[in-house]
């Protein structure tokens, strides 16, 4: 036991709470060193990856990290009326300046909230309409007068925007809502022409195809009753809906899977090689069969994700553009069993608790038995002797030994807990074995190998 007690000299600490968590997106992704480097390289050279190894080992984690540090938009892509031939709308791209200074404070600057014209900070929801006082955006109700932020006796009550589009000293500007900041970008273009903002640029960097259809990825045109009947019919331009791709411009397009795709993976490739790609109606029995938006821009960085198994139903020629294009990196299952591992697990630990948000912390001894249970994992599923990787798995321990504590009123979550949850089993395969308990118990609360007895 004093041995044990050695060897996990490495949690000092008493709960969870006191660990503390990276602020570097990337620096929460443990195990996966060399996925890292190679991610890191992707976003600064603009490369392609792709991600294999098993569900659970950090795939979507590495691409959310990507997305957090790769800088704001500087396009947002709108679709416009095209008189001479309306199912040929045109497409329009409202370009950032990366050159001109936005009033004076350089391009794509952040500002407060006071510094803005008046209109814009109460067009965002800083400004109270009432008595004029600056206040958080997410508060309808202004703190210091206790009106609606919103109303006002010449204007009535008008929403609250997360962008606005002005003219100031005779050059217009976009005005994006920051959190308690305002971000002012200098655009380029005419705005004065009717669109349909396709793309905005206050979008998110990280899009995510979670299913295998055809119009999440590519994108399509809604259909319209009256046909093409201009006089009775939505306006063509309106009824376009961009895919994944064209969402993921300037951004992080992560397939999940990718594998599952099928034929639509020469699509993909399509885009990926031409850097745009057209929205067409994809019901040749809609109305919209007949519309079609050409050259729609899809900039984006591919992170693919697949298993070892299903390698071989991805398109060759696809993977071919990846490698040429970027890279391939195989996904570690477990790593090495020591002091500084077994400190990055009890880290993991604290960030999924804080990210569920619904749970308490955890103790040091509920902490190591986790430490315990990944290392059974790593035995018994991938053969080897460290802790696994595999942390899906290890999540799912955590919520529900948090459930328990909850359910229970305990303000911690102890070791008693986190075996009960173990003990249970996870998988409805485990529940339905009669055996399971039997058979791992001396993998989970004993140890073997280097270890034997100390655990």
């Amino acid at each position: 036991m004093m041995l044990g007690k050695v060897l996990f000299m490495c949690l000092d600490f008493d709960t969870t709470s006191e660990i503390p968590i990276p602020e570097d997106p990337f620096q929460q992704v443990i195990g996966q060193d060399e996925a890292v480097f190679k991610a890191k390289i992707c976003v600064r050279q603009h490369r392609h990856l792709l991600l294999v190894g098993p569900p659970g080992t950090g795939k979507s984690m590495i691409a959310k990290a990507m997305s957090e540090i790769l800088p704001p938009p500087t396009q947002e892509i709108l679709v416009a009326d095209n008189p001479l031939d309306p199912l040929r709308p045109k497409v329009v791209i409202r370009t950032i300046s990366s050159s001109k200074s936005s009033q004076g404070r350089g391009p794509s600057s952040v500002v407060d909230p006071i510094d803005v014209p008046y209109y814009v900070a109460e067009e965002l929801g800083f400004r109270c309409r009432r008595c004029g006082k600056i206040s958080d955006p997410d508060l309808d109700i202004c703190p210091y007068c206790h009106a609606n932020k919103h109303d006002s006796v010449l204007l009535g009550t008008k929403e609250k925007k997360r962008v606005v589009r002005a003219e100031v000293d005779g050059e217009r500007f976009t005005f994006v809502r920051e959190n308690d900041k305002i971000r002012v970008y200098h655009s380029e273009e005419n705005d004065s022409e009717e669109c349909k903002v396709l793309v905005p640029i206050d979008r998110s960097r990280f899009v995510k195809v979670t299913g295998a259809t055809e119009v999440e990825l590519l994108g399509d045109v809604e259909h319209d009753p009256y046909g093409t009947a201009l006089t009775a019919s939505q306006p063509p331009y309106r009824r376009i809906i961009p895919g994944a791709i064209h969402e993921a411009h300037q951004g992080i397009l992560f397939i999940d899977e990718i594998s599952a795709l099928g034929g639509l993976q020469r699509y993909l490739l399509t885009a990926m090689q031409e850097k745009k790609f057209s929205i067409v109606g994809k019901n040749p029995s809609s109305s919209g069969a007949s519309i079609r938006v050409d050259d729609v821009p899809c900039d984006f960085i591919l992170v693919a994700a697949a298993n070892h198994a299903n390698l071989n139903r991805i398109l060759p020629s696809l993977r071919s553009r990846i490698r040429g294009d970027g890279y391939e990196v195989v996904m570690n299952r477990w790593m090495e069993d020591n002091n500084e591992n077994r400190f990055k697990l009890a880290r993991f630990v604290a960030q999924e608790i804080v990210k569920d948000g619904k749970i308490p912390h955890m103790t040091k001894e509920g902490v190591i038995e986790i430490i315990k249970y990944a290392r059974t994992v790593a035995r018994t599923v991938d053969n080897a002797n460290g802790l696994t990787l595999r942390l899906r798995a290890l999540a799912g321990v955590i919520r529900a030994a948090g459930d328990l504590a909850v359910s229970e009123g305990s303000e911690v979550i102890d070791k008693e807990h986190v075996m009960k949850v173990i003990r249970s089993g996870i998988t409805a395969e485990d529940q339905v074995s009669d055996n399971w308990y039997t058979v791992h118990r001396r993998d989970l609360f004993v140890g073997s190998g280097s270890n034997e007895g100390v655990l």
